[in-house]
């Protein structure tokens, strides 16, 4: 039988357990609240942007955000759900991503802002502590959503994920970005489908820039966010220059070029692009939405375009597609199945540098979850490097001799098969 004191013994043992305990809790609430000071801290510091060299109408500078800098031009990952897929925050960062997106409409829908917000924000959430820009969810309500109304107020729709009603206004995207805690917030806007007539493109743009009044007005004051307009206006110059002088009177930290990149294809594209950045403000960061593979990324900062985003590097690692200097590279094709070589002899990505095309194209075909993952981090790695080189190049006064070497690398195409 124990002794008298080994109840004490088992009771002080306890009381030092709880004790323990509760520090420990005290101690998580107190980091918490100290995480809680810093972000407010950082919030109060001023966003800004500086045009460090132009050669041509392609331009190099950088955004100052509390989280970090932005080096223009800039490639922005998509992060649709919060999460680069395939992909670790982290390993995004090494990939050279100053900044990812963060896609509002998926965002309210799952796991919705609110719970992102009890969370700590989108940042802590997903752990990336580099900046982040939301879009508005005008673009997925109008591509993604079932029976969709369009009202003066707003957008009504069902959920693609489970048919559940929802109501989109430009003060309820404001308040879901605040929620997610985004640092570069963009209008809610409306984007028609191109081509479309005259008529639709104009009312369209029209609402778009009432919208935009709105969501100025529900953003707010909010140090350490920027908030951007989206021009609109299809393909026509003049609605364009009447877009661009709405957005300017109403006054923004950045504008985007939105309406491009829906099905009108590279010349058309382009074509808009040698008339619409120059009709923005020429201090403030110009955002093309939605854009592209690399030789639109070329062509865009050619034509004094800042700032890109699109899925395709992540999507197409996902799919076998991969993006070198040589062009693209469909690594399911049979002639990579017994190459020893690297897919880009040149390129320092953990895919480049450790495995063979022969093991890419083996763990495609076995439908093996590295695949995507690899595939993923070179063509983010590829992105960035020629974002890199675009910075490079602006800066050094030599924008038309990249762009000829660039053209003329891609038009070799990919290396002889053994």
């Amino acid at each position: 039988m124990p002794g008298k004191g080994a109840g004490t013994i088992r009771n002080n043992t306890h009381l030092r357990m709880f004790v323990s305990l509760f520090d420990w809790l005290g101690f998580c609430g107190r980091l918490a609240h100290t995480a809680c000071e810093l972000d407010g801290y950082l919030m109060t510091k001023r966003t800004s942007f500086a045009l460090h060299a132009t050669d041509g109408r392609a331009r190099t500078g950088q955004i100052e955000t509390p989280r970090g800098a932005i080096r223009t031009p800039a490639f922005m990952p998509v992060g649709t759900a919060a999460t680069v897929k395939a992909m670790m925050p982290e390993s995004v960062a090494a990939t050279g991503a100053d900044i990812l997106l963060g896609n509002t409409y998926h965002l309210m829908l799952r796991p919705t802002a609110g719970r992102i917000d009890h969370l700590g924000g989108l940042h802590r959430f997903m752990n990336w502590d580099k900046p982040i820009l939301t879009d508005s969810g005008g673009f997925q309500v109008m591509s993604l959503a079932d029976l969709r109304k369009l009202t003066e107020r707003g957008v009504t729709f069902k959920s693609h994920i489970d048919g559940s009603k929802h109501e989109l206004t430009p003060e309820r995207s404001m308040e879901i970005q605040r929620l997610l805690g985004s640092d570069i917030v963009m209008c809610f806007d409306e984007c028609p489908a191109l081509p479309a007539d005259r008529d639709r493109i104009a009312e369209s743009m029209r609402l778009s820039m009432r919208w935009a009044e709105r969501s100025k007005d529900a953003f707010g004051d909010r140090p350490g966010h920027m908030l951007f307009g989206i021009q609109q206006g299809g393909l026509e110059e003049d609605f364009r220059a009447e877009s661009a002088e709405a957005l300017k009177a109403i006054g923004f930290d950045g504008y985007a070029v939105g309406g491009l990149a829906v099905g009108e294809g590279q010349e058309a594209m382009f074509g808009c692009l040698d008339f619409a950045p120059d009709q923005l403000p020429v201090d403030k960061p110009r955002y093309l939405m939605g854009v592209g593979k690399p030789d639109d990324i070329v062509g865009a900062v050619k034509r004094g375009i800042d700032m890109m985003d699109c899925v395709l590097p992540s999507r197409s690692g996902r799919t076998g597609q991969a993006w070198t200097r040589r062009g693209q590279v469909n690594i399911k094709n049979a002639r990579h199945q017994d190459d020893p070589r690297p897919l880009d002899e040149d390129c320092t990505c953990p895919a480049c540098r450790n495995y063979s095309r022969a093991y890419l194209h083996h763990v495609f075909r076995s439908q093996e979850m590295i695949s995507g993952m690899l595939l993923t981090w070179h063509n983010l790695h590829y992105y960035q490097e020629l974002m890199q080189g675009l910075r490079d190049a602006i800066a050094a006064g030599e924008f038309a001799a990249f762009e000829a070497a660039f053209h003329a690398k891609r038009a070799e195409g990919d290396i002889d098969p053994l």
